[in-house]
């Protein structure tokens, strides 16, 4: 009977225990029991009031809104308690016109929620306790008034949420409030602060960024709030009045912790209020104006609790540094004190020695230059960004008991030198952390790095270290965080012993291929090899790597597949593995790798269809696969599961086909968008006019066709639209775009009619490109209210009329083409006062008058200047001399007269070997709009992407006269000189051999006379040469480079000239022979002394004898005695002879 009882008894307490279970917390989570009706449809209510484009409340379905994202439910009563919706609206902190741009993106991001203001059916949740709105766009609504009534709410967040107005008074019945952040709205406006007074429980207060200069009773905030220990007050705009004046001591809350007064307008001596913070642990008086009166070693004294201080831009100098301050707080406790943005100048403040506690000092941003003393109780010191001339100064070998020292900024220049003999070198370091980034360094990196045997993270980014890494830093095996970015080094990737979390080699000098043994460094979550010379296959090896979360080996030469090895690597956030050779598909292992929010391959020779498997890469942010050769169908399924895709990129795959229904509605709100040159089906996707987020849009060389869609003028956002190369066709006057649009390309279409004068109210515009269409009329006057305008082309199509004066007022103005038209009358004088003006193109119009003396004169930073095939007559000005950055000069086709400056051979443009653009400064759509078109080679050429190296200088088809200027010659950058189709006449220089460059010339059609240059046989790229119709002799010279011109014609018209490739052979071997100029014009001088000489012969011969003898008889008698006697014994001799002769016959 006792065992039964027994039993019974255990059988209800079991029951019980059972029923306690379901109805208490221990079976909270297991409840089954959904939320209440009224708080779902509440909740339900406030989803539709909202927009959200990140499907924040997807989950918000069903009918348990306690199961619901964001929410959660009291275990027992099923009521909501907690609402909290977290955005990241804070990243979008560029305001514009009404509209939000993002300054800088973490893919980890991109989320919040949208709406007009914050529904009042949320005062259906009275049992809420905390309350999370932070970091969504509630534009510019105010705080609503019901959220006074939540008596249970301990939490609420309302920060970085776009309120504005007032804070209603109603928060101060808040009695349970714990927390309260309504920092960074900084549209708020509050009136009165005296409702904190009711905010008994509260113990963290936020109200950064508000501006509370205009509010009454703000210093009830440090006196009314009992349990207050977290204050913040950063950046509110207050001043001295506003605290100190009635603010007695006395009454401040001792439980105060952590306070922070910084970015404010306190300035001179702050009141002694602190003395009564007996708490206080953390104060940030940081961005205010303090004078001398008050200082660092008073308040250290004033609050003996303090432990850390930030002092960053008071407005010091070197005043808080004196004895008398300081040594008085030699006893403070303490210790993390930041000075940093002071300018304090030269000597170290070495009574900061004094101050024993201290194991924290911040002193970057400031002007110090002298040695800096050793500390023995200072474990961080921060450096950075003074004048130390020498790395030397700062003792990294004397500091033995610091573990952390940051050096960056101190432009030391020289070596980093190890520790010199007279040095007390440490037997030990305690250096954890060396950070000496931008600093100028040079040389090889010591190998006593490796002294340093307890380094954690050694960063010596963005210097000039050169040579190969030391193999004493391979063997620092506490080494987990190694930055040598941006340096010279070179030689092969090392072998790494440590344990290394993070390895940054990029933009270097490496080569040789990636070592397999890296994927020993299990531990590494970073690997950067990108902007280096690596060649070979990526290492399988890599896959090992399990724990790497982002993989770069951009910008180098390697080859072969991607291995699939590296779909195992399921950490991997980022990959990025674009402009290199690698081969083959895209493997389908890369669909495991889920947590993947950046997939970067573009710029390779990739191939195959892109893997439906990238449709499980459901974080993915960013997808870049342009530039291949990738092939086949891309549908819905490709994207179907890409919920937080934002910027997709498929261009520059010709084979690629996007075949997506019309009808499909994506998962994913898009940023950019590049789907060109890539066929679409069915024209103009129309999926896309769903994505209201979309910034830049790129659709060229799609295989678009008809009128525009008019839904693109719903892209408020639209920042960049490409609609070019595809047969739009329509007017520009309803053309659909958006009043934000910069960049608007509509190159290579079939529009007509005329330039509207709505176009004018695009006054965002920076790049025009609406060339190569069928536009008529005359350009608009009004354009000049394009005021931020750098790129205006207008080139090939029917516009027509004089150029308008307005043209000038657009101040920015960088590039000018308005080639390929009907234009007429003179250049406007207006355009000269385009002083950024790089390049100016009006070639193919009918343009007349003289080229512009102020041409040269105004626009110093001409790249390029094209007048090709107008009417300009005159003379060709010198002021183009000035023009020295001139890497195009082409005025070819026209009626000037006058000769060739010689100062052209002052263009330095054409000197020297450098790019005619800053082009790794340009926006990649601006940069692909460049383009020039140039006779080269005897052939019309258009240059695109390697357009910025030519060098080329036409001034064919003119009436110039004269000599050849021998100036032009030390041009040893032109690569083109068309001189051709003019009257010039005289020799070709002797000296063009120097012209080295040269690789196309043509002097065809002039008078020019001699004989062709030897040293033109020096020109070793020259491949076009045409020197026909003029009045050359002699024999062609011979050279490696003028022996493959083997074109007759070339030589045509020169009946005098001999010799290969001519059928006119140089029959006297000395006809020319291969002797230099000066050697000919040397032959020509001994001929005129040769006559000189018998002339001056001629004249002795007769003055000396002939003179002679008629002024002297008796020589004259004696003369013709001697001759007559002479000729008498030839008589007698000859007739003896004769005599002879004929007795020998006789006999």
């Amino acid at each position: 009977m006792g065992n039964q009882w027994v039993l019974g008894f255990h059988l209800v307490i079991l029951s019980m225990f059972l029923v306690a279970t379901k109805y208490t917390c221990l079976g909270a989570q297991n409840s089954t029991r959904s939320c209440h009706e009224r708080e779902r449809l509440a909740l339900l209510k406030f989803k539709q009031s909202v927009i959200d484009d990140f499907e924040v409340l997807s989950s918000w379905v069903g009918i348990d809104c306690c199961s619901w994202k964001g929410v959660r439910c009291d275990g027992v009563t099923g009521r909501v308690v907690s609402l909290h919706l977290r955005g990241d609206f804070s990243n979008y902190d560029y305001y514009e016109d009404g509209y939000y741009f993002e300054s800088g993106y973490d893919y980890q991001d991109g989320y919040y929620l949208e709406g007009d203001k914050v529904n009042a059916c949320l005062a259906e949740l009275r049992h809420l306790q905390h309350l999370d709105l932070s970091g969504n766009n509630f534009k510019e609504s105010q705080i609503p008034e019901f959220i006074g009534s939540f008596k249970q709410l301990s939490y609420l967040d309302l920060s970085y949420a776009q309120f504005s107005g007032i804070i209603p008074h109603h928060i101060g019945n808040l009695s349970n409030l714990k927390v309260l952040n309504l920092g960074s709205n900084y549209m708020l406006m509050p009136d009165d602060m005296a409702w904190v007074s009711g905010l008994s429980s509260l113990e963290h207060l936020d109200l950064n960024g508000i501006n509370l200069s205009q509010a009454n009773n703000v210093d009830m905030a440090f006196y009314m709030i009992p349990s207050l220990t977290y204050l913040s007050l950063r950046g509110c705009e207050l001043s001295n009045s506003d605290i100190g004046l009635h603010l007695n001591s006395s009454k401040i809350t001792p439980t105060i912790e952590h306070l922070d007064l910084s970015s404010n307008s306190f300035e001179g001596q702050l009141p002694h209020f602190f003395q009564n913070m007996t708490s206080l642990t953390f104060l940030d008086l940081s961005d205010n104006y303090l004078s001398l009166a008050w200082n660092s070693g008073n308040l250290l004294n004033m609050i003996p609790s303090l432990s850390e201080l930030h002092m960053s831009r008071c407005g010091f100098h070197n005043y808080p540094f004196s004895p008398t301050y300081l040594n008085s707080s030699a006893h403070s406790n303490i210790q993390y004190l930041d000075l940093s943005w002071n300018s304090f100048e030269g000597r170290f403040p070495s009574e900061l020695v004094n101050i024993t506690s201290l194991k924290v000092l911040d002193l970057s941003e400031n002007l110090l230059n002298s040695p800096v003393p050793v500390m023995p109780n200072l474990l961080k010191l921060d450096v950075s960004s003074n004048k130390f001339e020498h790395i030397e100064l700062v003792g990294i070998w004397r500091q033995c008991h610091l573990k952390e020292l940051s050096l960056t900024y101190n432009h030391f220049g020289g070596g980093m030198i190890g520790p010199s003999s007279n040095t007390s070198e440490c037997s030990h370091y305690a250096l954890e952390v060396l950070e000496s980034n931008m600093n100028g360094l040079n040389g090889p990196i010591p190998e006593s790095v490796g002294k340093l045997n307890n380094l954690r993270v050694l960063s010596l980014s963005s210097n000039n270290f050169t040579g190969s890494i030391p193999k004493a830093l391979e063997r620092l095996r506490s080494l987990e965080v190694l930055d040598l970015f941006d340096n010279n080094l070179t030689g092969p990737v090392p072998t790494f012993l440590g344990k290394l979390t993070e390895l940054d080699l990029s933009d270097n000098q490496f080569s040789g291929s990636i070592p397999e043994s890296s994927g020993r460094l299990t531990g590494l979550t970073h690997l950067n090899l990108q902007s280096n010379l690596l060649t070979g296959p990526i290492p399988k090896s890599l896959g090992r790597l399990t724990g790497l979360t982002q993989l770069s080996l951009e910008s180098n030469l390697l080859t072969g597949p991607i291995p699939e090895s590296l779909g195992r690597l399921t950490g991997l956030t980022h990959l990025s593995l674009e402009s290199n050779l690698l081969t083959g598909p895209i493997p389908e292992s890369l669909g495991r790798l889920t947590g993947l929010t950046q997939l970067t391959l573009q710029s390779n020779q990739l191939t195959g269809p892109i893997p439906v498997t990238v449709g499980q890469l459901t974080k993915l942010v960013e997808l870049d696969v342009s530039e291949n050769s990738l092939e086949g169908v891309v549908m819905e399924a490709h994207f179907a599961n890409l919920s937080m895709l934002q910027w997709l990129d498929t261009t520059g795959n010709h084979k690629l086909l996007i075949n997506i229904s019309d009808e499909w509605l994506p998962p994913f709100q898009l940023r950019s968008v590049g789907l060109g040159p890539c066929k679409t089906v069915n024209g103009f996707p129309q999926w896309l006019q769903n994505q209201r987020k979309l910034q830049e849009l790129v659709l060229s060389n799609a295989s678009l066709y008809g009128l525009p869609p008019t839904w693109l003028q719903n892209m408020s956002m639209l920042l960049a639209l490409d609609l070019s190369h595809n047969k739009l066709i329509g007017s520009l006057i309803n053309l659909p775009f958006s009043e934000h649009t910069r960049f608007l390309s509509l190159q290579d279409n079939l529009f007509n009619g005329s330039i509207p004068r709505s176009m004018c109210r695009r006054t965002s515009l920076e790049i025009l490109d609406v060339s190569r269409n069928r536009l008529s009329g005359n350009i608009p006057d009004c354009l000049e209210n394009l005021q931020d305008m750098r790129m205006l082309i207008l080139s090939s199509n029917r516009l027509s009329g004089v150029l308008p004066s307005s043209l000038g007022k657009l101040r920015y103005l960088e590039w000018l083409n308005l080639n390929d038209n009907n234009f007429n009358g003179q250049i406007p004088q207006d355009l000269g006062t385009l002083r950024y003006l790089e390049v100016l193109d009006l070639g193919n119009n009918e343009l007349s008058g003289n080229i512009p003396k102020w041409i040269g004169d105004n626009l110093s930073e001409l790249r390029i200047l094209r007048l090709h095939k107008n009417n300009f007559t005159g003379g060709i000005p010198h002021s183009l001399c000035k023009c020295s950055n001139l890497h195009i000069l082409d005025i070819a086709h026209n009626n000037l007269t006058g000769s060739i400056p010689h100062c052209f051979g002052e263009l330095s443009g054409m000197v020297g070997a450098r790019y005619a653009f800053d082009y790794h400064f340009r926006d990649d759509n601006e940069f692909k709009l460049m383009d020039v078109i140039q006779v080269f080679k005897g052939i019309e050429l258009e240059y695109t992407k390697t357009m910025y190296i030519v060098v080329n200088m036409d001034l064919s088809s003119n009436k110039l006269t004269g000599e050849i200027p021998v100036e032009l010659t030390a041009l040893a950058s032109l690569m083109g000189l068309n001189l051709s189709h003019n009257q010039l006449s005289g020799i070709i220089p002797d000296h063009i051999g120097n012209m080295k460059a040269l690789a196309s010339l043509d002097f065809s059609d002039n008078q020019l006379s001699g004989t062709i240059p030897p040293s033109m046989a020096a020109l070793n790229d020259l491949s076009s040469m045409n020197l026909s119709h003029n009045k050359l002799s002699g024999r062609i010279p011979t050279g490696k480079q003028l022996q493959t011109l083997i074109d007759p014609s070339i030589y045509a018209g020169n009946r005098d000239l001999c010799g290969a490739p001519l059928q006119n052979n140089c029959s006297k071997p000395e006809i020319n022979p291969p002797a230099t100029r000066s050697k000919n014009k040397y032959n020509g001088l001994r001929k005129v002394w040769f006559y000189l000489d018998i002339t001056c012969g001629f004249a002795t011969g007769f003055w000396g004898i002939i003179g002679v003898l008629a002024f002297k008889k008796q020589w004259r008698s004696k003369l013709f005695m001697i001759a007559e006697v002479t000729m008498d014994k030839v008589y007698v001799a000859v007739a003896v002879k004769i005599s002879k002769i004929k007795r020998g016959r006789e006999a």
